[in-house]
């Protein structure tokens, strides 16, 4: 499951966010853990749709992302300090583009170019403050004994600390994957993959959701990031209305997707991430994995004991499968693959694992 945390300054709409994309009614959702609010948001996914039609299950299992929001005004670098936080893939900053006197702007006017390089610095003197206590530490351990362990570290820890001092965050560093193991315990917060989400007014539909990108070009380039516009507030106010009224209210607005599916989307391009199925007359799946993930791994996605004692898997392509109407029709062509442990998944992959028990 995709974990991302919205993060934002005061007053920028990511509780409106949160709860569009949680389907909330309420002012919070879900479960509150520590100083964060948690709900899970499902994965929009036309082709599972598709699928159930198909396959007629008892059950439609959409793929889900686990959405923390910080409860609070804290700043960004007490982040640090909350779980959920920690252990996202990724950071959804939110930043504020409406205008509305009602909401005054906690800076006193609404520049979201200002807030996004402000919220990058607080997430690079957050990851400073760490690295530069686990570098005393390691300092004053080395003076007791010698290891070549601690001394590895320590020299990645300072290369670490020479970019965040010269501005630059961690997911701009090129790192070898034992470096990257070494600094994955630290859940460093400049170092998660980051996407913009630009909050639009209702006065920039639909023009705004397209021209966002090129308004933090700049910054995206420098941090490594993405970019995605929404207006929380109407979108939301959508999301309750019934199918048939929202169809039309979306479409007087320019809204040919919901703020919901661009998020996800660009949440999925952002990390990399795919999607594959499994299907049959009890469910119909979407499951998320990441680029190049071998068939057993993703098998561990659904159980443990399918990765422990897996044999093949028979591998139809979604869309041959919705042309031909059933895998049987499938295998009768030639279509259905049988591929080892090591097959590298496919994005539309429809896959049925065999196994040992």
């Amino acid at each position: 499951m995709l974990r991302a945390a919205l993060i934002g300054f005061p007053s920028v709409g990511k509780t409106t966010l949160f709860r569009l994309m949680t389907s909330t009614a309420g002012a919070r959702n879900g479960v509150k853990r520590a100083a964060a609010h948690v709900g899970v948001a499902r994965v929009p996914e036309p082709r599972l749709d598709r699928l159930v039609e198909l396959f007629r299950p008892k059950h439609r299992v959409p793929a889900t992302v686990e959405l923390a929001e910080m409860a609070g005004h804290a700043a960004a670098r007490s982040l640090l300090d909350i779980a959920a936080f920690r252990e996202a893939d990724a950071l959804l900053h939110v930043v504020r583009s409406f205008r509305d006197e009602r909401v005054p702007h906690t800076s006193g006017s609404v520049d979201p170019i200002r807030d996004v390089r402000t919220m990058e610095e607080e997430l690079i003197l957050a990851d400073l403050g760490v690295a530069e206590r686990r570098l005393e530490r390691l300092g004053q351990d080395l003076k007791k004994r010698k290891s070549d362990d601690l001394k590895t570290e320590q020299a990645v820890l300072m290369e670490c600390q020479a970019a965040l001092e010269a501005g630059t965050p961690l997911r701009r560093m090129t790192r070898d994957p034992e470096a990257a193991k070494r600094l994955r315990g630290f859940q460093f917060l400049s170092a998660k993959p980051l996407l913009v989400v630009n909050n639009l007014d209702e006065s920039d539909l639909p023009h705004g959701l397209e021209r966002s990108a090129l308004d933090f070009e700049a910054f995206l380039s420098e941090a490594g990031a993405n970019a995605v516009a929404v207006c929380a507030k109407i979108e939301l106010e959508i999301s309750q209305l019934d199918e048939e009224a929202a169809e039309v209210f979306s479409a007087d607005l320019g809204l040919m997707e919901s703020g919901l599916n661009r998020v996800i989307r660009a949440s999925y391009e952002l990390l990399g991430y795919i999607s594959f199925f499994t299907v049959g007359e009890r469910e119909c799946r979407a499951w998320t994995v990441s680029q190049s993930t071998v068939a057993q791994d993703a098998a561990a996605e659904i159980h443990s004991d399918i990765a422990r004692g897996f044999i093949r898997a028979e591998v139809v392509p979604y869309n041959s499968l919705v042309e031909h109407g059933s895998i049987a029709a499938c295998r009768e062509r030639g279509l259905v693959r049988l591929e080892g442990k090591n097959y590298i998944v496919r994005d539309g992959d429809v896959i049925t694992f065999r196994f040992a028990t």
